[in-house]
């Protein structure tokens, strides 16, 4: 397997776009991957500047076409490894789906698409081709997350009753979008957004921690997606109520015109021995609480298996994922640059014909994705009638 520098192209992140950098960034993080080339801007013009004043020398192109159309004439080393789609929601399907059929593994922002049938043709495509897919759900990326999947899957908080997981931001509490920002005016179009503004952008992210540390699955939901600034057309404020697979109940929640709150995702857990807090604000700590013991606080880098809450036997894998000390912060960054790193794992193993996992336990995957999408339009439908219970679309 050869140990070069993987290529990674970027789709999208031109003309003061917010998420393509923390991204590129991660992706240089470890000296092992890096961005060669970027189609940034939807108008080729704009797209070749873009790239010309790009930070560091890469390789323009036009289009994501002719990006993706490049790659058959080129030279072995200078091939994309895998591409990046960081555009609008509304330009995610396109770009991936001929991604693949050329045979380039894609790292996707989320929501997956805009449409539960376009998620669910990507799914189909994958699981045909058979290639590496990841979507962009940072906040798995953080090792605390990590440890509160393993914390919850192994069943030290005994069964699962109850979870609030959530995401509440206060950015969009007026109209923003009529400012020319283009972060908010996108989100707020249906268009380019999907049937759900709050709920897609980062509801989904809620639902994600809640999948990916419980294990569990939302089988219906009672949905109630609010608009509070007048003039938008969809939801600014989120909230579903949810039926997990288990029995249990949950509440995932968002939303974007919470005055104060930034970036405020969390997630409890309340089981039959226990409670797990975990904010992604403060990413460094997971509390856990029991009947009649003092709190438990577990840092990251400063775990010890066999303390009479966990076991001797923890993952080796697990316990050897912080790169820095504990009391020198991981945070945002840190988490991205864990997922392409995940990432690049399995693209190695497909470049070099062997088998890969791409199972979603260390970064969401393209059926993830979908699973968000079919969250979403479930909510949608709930909210329609008037947050009736509501079925969640079955992948089968």
């Amino acid at each position: 397997m050869s140990n070069r520098p993987l290529n990674v192209g970027l789709v999208g992140g031109g003309k003061g776009a917010f998420i393509v950098h923390p991204h590129q960034r991660a992706i240089h993080f470890d000296g092992t991957r890096r961005v060669t080339a970027a189609a940034l801007f939807p108008d080729p013009k704009v797209a070749l500047e873009e790239a010309a004043n790009w930070p560091y020398p890469i390789k323009g192109y036009g289009s994501y076409d002719e990006m993706i159309a490049a790659q058959a004439s080129l030279p072995a080393s200078e091939k994309l490894d895998y591409i990046l789609i960081v555009t609008p929601n509304f330009v995610h399907f396109d770009p991936a789906v001929k991604a693949l059929k050329a045979g380039i593994p894609v790292f996707c922002e989320k929501p997956l698409t805009v449409t539960l049938d376009e998620a669910k043709q990507l799914v189909d495509t994958v699981k045909q081709l058979k290639i590496p897919f990841a979507v962009s759900h940072t906040y798995l990326g953080h090792w605390t997350s990590r440890l509160a999947r393993y914390i919850v899957r192994s069943g030290l908080l005994g069964e699962v009753r109850w979870v609030d997981s959530y995401y509440i931001q206060g950015w969009l509490a007026t109209k923003f979008e009529d400012t020319g920002n283009q972060q908010a005016s996108w989100r707020v179009d249906p268009k380019k957004a999907g049937g759900s503004g709050c709920g897609g952008d980062i509801g989904t992210h809620a639902l994600m921690q809640l999948r990916f540390v419980t294990g569990l699955e939302v089988s219906e939901v009672s949905a109630n997606l609010e608009i509070f600034v007048k003039g938008r057309s969809i939801d600014d404020h989120f909230t579903a109520y949810c039926h997990l697979n288990n029995g249990a109940r949950a509440l995932v929640r968002a939303s974007q015109i919470s005055i104060g709150h930034k970036n405020d995702l969390g997630i409890e857990i309340n089981g039959t021995k226990g409670t797990l807090r975990w904010r992604q604000e403060e990413p460094e700590s997971i509390i856990i609480h029991q009947l009649g013991q003092p709190d438990r606080v577990y840092w990251r880098g400063a775990v010890t298996p066999g303390d009479g809450f966990l076991p001797k036997d923890m993952p080796a894998d697990l316990l050897a994922e912080p790169n820095i000390p504990a009391g020198h912060p991981e945070a945002f960054h840190d988490a991205f640059a864990r997922l392409h790193r995940c990432f690049e794992v399995d693209v190695r193993k497909y470049l070099a014909g062997q088998p890969f996992a791409c199972d979603g336990s260390k970064y969401a995957n393209v059926e993830d994705g979908w699973t968000g999408m079919a969250f979403i339009q479930a909510c949608i439908q709930s909210n329609s009638q008037k947050g009736a219970w509501t079925a969640m679309p079955s992948l089968k």
